[in-house]
């Protein structure tokens, strides 16, 4: 079945205001920044993201947030993005903040069929034991927070412990941003940039992958392919422009120097 679609509108139809939606990517990369950018221009909006983190303040799904479109995100890092701060705490945005590990087996279990798993993650903390601040008010009173979790304890692995239960993430979409990939949505991804992709497309029900690369099926090694195409409902070639629009975070290079400068210092 060939999923190629020729424009970011085509790979977005369907979805609408109120949708949930798992987007890929850690920090800046990764990230699928065209769908995004298609997602701003048409103007969707009271959405709920489910990402490890939500861009920067210009670039990513921060442009999103910045223009208001986000309702709700459930995501493990906030760190680089005043705008998420600045919302979440006026309480214009609701946030459920989650254990790194602990999201990205949620994403995988929704992808996979299974509703919920335990683990000791968060154990003894808000996390299980509730009262983590969701949603705040404008003037910085908790209106909304995290209800207690299911706890059980388990004789596992010559350790007696207690365990919390996590409720498996499904999404109406999945939004990733892959190296290479074929006609039949076989997706490949490089190095680092593999991160939370191939989990959020696991758990949208409908996959959406932008690709840097365009390949003919059977010119991907099957050993090499990092989420099969049964994922994948939309597959958009990317132009060589738009492969190569990038961003980097942080750089954490020192400037050169020459040997002379070296020995001197």
């Amino acid at each position: 079945m060939d999923k190629v679609v020729a424009t970011a509108a085509e790979a977005v139809e369907g979805i609408s205001d109120g949708m949930t939606l798992a987007v890929g990517g850690f920090g800046l990369c990764g990230i699928p920044s065209v769908l995004i950018a298609e997602l701003l221009a048409r103007g969707t909006g009271d959405l709920e993201v489910v990402s490890n983190n939500c861009g920067v303040d210009d670039w990513g799904l921060g442009v999103l947030l910045g223009a208001g479109r986000i309702r709700r995100i459930i995501g493990s890092y906030v760190g680089e993005n005043k705008e998420f701060a600045r919302q979440y705490l006026s309480g214009e945005l609701e946030v459920e903040l989650t254990p790194q590990g602990t999201l990205a087996e949620k994403l995988r279990a929704g992808g996979s069929g299974i509703p919920a798993f335990f683990t000791a993650t968060g154990v003894g903390s808000q996390v299980s034991e509730g009262g983590m601040p969701w949603r705040y008010d404008s003037e910085g009173n908790v209106v909304l927070a995290s209800p207690p979790k299911e706890t059980r304890r388990f004789d596992f692995l010559d350790q007696t412990r207690d365990y919390v239960l996590e409720e498996a993430i499904t999404a109406d979409f999945g939004l990733v941003r892959a190296w290479k990939g074929d006609r039949h949505g076989n997706l490949v991804f490089r190095q680092s940039a593999r991160n939370f992709n191939p989990l959020c497309a696991m758990a949208g029900r409908v996959g959406v992958a932008e690709v840097e690369e365009l390949v003919e099926p059977g010119d991907l090694d099957p050993d090499s392919v990092h989420l099969p195409g049964i994922y994948i409902q939309r597959v958009l070639p990317l132009t060589p422009d738009q492969a190569a629009d990038k961003r980097i975070e942080k750089r954490t290079v020192r400037p050169a120097t020459t040997p002379a400068t070296a020995q001197e210092s």
